[in-house]
């Protein structure tokens, strides 16, 4: 038996204080010759749905600081007592970006596609990395058979242009909700919101990341196989098109949530929160309620676009809101 005691702890200490001591040149060799790396290991990490490969694809995670209002309906202080209880820098709330790779067997598809390679300098690397983690993945963009986007947010949107302005995925079929097509595509609606500042600019965005490919843009419905194994799932409210998916094969199911929340460190846990990029508040959090019902009734796996890295993971309800339960990593898929 083991006796782990003051006396053994003690004697322990002192034996290292003693090589220490007898060693600072080797000691102070080995540190120079492991200068640090100053860089994170690619970002993608694979799991199996029945015969379907998975890869959540990171994009990176932003940290900044917490804006006034960008929780709405709730003080400022509530919403930094809230990143400070999950351990975000002071006064900064941080935001993970998470694409996902569906391999049907016979189709490869990506579900959202990032921030985009132009956001990487302004970010200072912080997003814009899908691509390289991509590449770490072994996956060549000309390959991807299907671009289905959530919703048009920038951080889901702007990827499928390549830093020279060209398409990212050149013969990928790019697939959008029809609601909101037609929503940020109106220029009855972006009149409407030249008075929000943020609103301004993701209509404008919308319109010049999908300037000159209208044609080539596949708009989709809701409940629909829209690739083999992937089901659309309405989810409004965050957008007036946002989907969610089901990733079904054999007898096991995923349900990728995109933004159904964001962080789930606010808005899972106070699932009455609204953010401020929702476009209908109230129908967000309507929605919000009866996906995560779901999901916790069926114990299902879920993948959420702005869960920490790889996204994955299972959601309990918590009194009046819900806890995400990371899924154990796994080096085997």
């Amino acid at each position: 038996m083991n006796d782990l005691n003051r006396r053994n702890l003690l004697a322990g200490a002192a034996a290292i204080g003693a090589v220490s001591a007898l060693s600072p040149l080797t000691l102070r060799e080995a540190s120079a010759a492991a200068p640090a790396a100053a860089a994170q290991v690619a970002g993608f990490y694979r799991y199996k749905v029945g015969s379907i490969e998975c890869t959540s694809i990171n994009d990176g995670a932003r940290s900044f600081p917490l804006p006034d209002k960008w929780v709405t309906n709730v003080s400022t202080d509530a919403a930094l007592a809230a990143a400070e209880a999950a351990y975000m820098p002071k006064g900064m709330v941080t935001v993970p970006f998470n694409p996902q790779l569906i391999n049907t067997g016979g189709k490869l598809v990506l579900l959202d596609c990032g921030n985009g390679i132009s956001a990487f300098e302004p970010t200072k690397g912080q997003a814009g990395r899908m691509m390289q983690n991509l590449a770490a993945a072994g996956v060549d963009p000309k390959n991807v058979d299907m671009v289905i986007m959530s919703h048009l947010h920038p951080d889901h949107t702007n990827g499928i242009r390549a830093a020279d302005g060209s398409m990212a995925f050149p013969h990928a079929e790019i697939l959008v909700p029809a609601k909101d097509w037609e929503f940020w595509m109106s220029d009855e609606n972006a009149a409407k919101a030249q008075s929000s500042e943020m609103m301004k600019n993701y209509f404008a965005n919308v319109k010049k990341i999908y300037a000159g490919i209208e044609s080539k843009v596949t708009r989709y419905d809701w409940d629909k196989e829209i690739a083999p194994g992937i089901t659309s799932i309405a989810a409004p409210g965050h957008t007036p098109g946002h989907t969610a998916f089901a990733v079904a094969s054999g007898g096991s199911k995923v349900l990728i949530q995109s933004d159904v929340t964001n962080i789930p460190e606010f808005f899972l846990r106070n699932p009455d929160w609204h953010v401020a990029y929702d476009t209908d508040p109230e129908l967000a959090q309507k929605t919000r309620h009866k996906f995560y019902d779901m999901a916790s009734a069926e114990k299902a796996t879920v993948i959420g676009f702005h869960f920490p890295f790889p996204a994955i993971g299972h959601v309990e309800k918590d009194g009046n809101g819900y806890r995400l339960i990371p899924a154990a990593f796994n080096p085997v898929i």
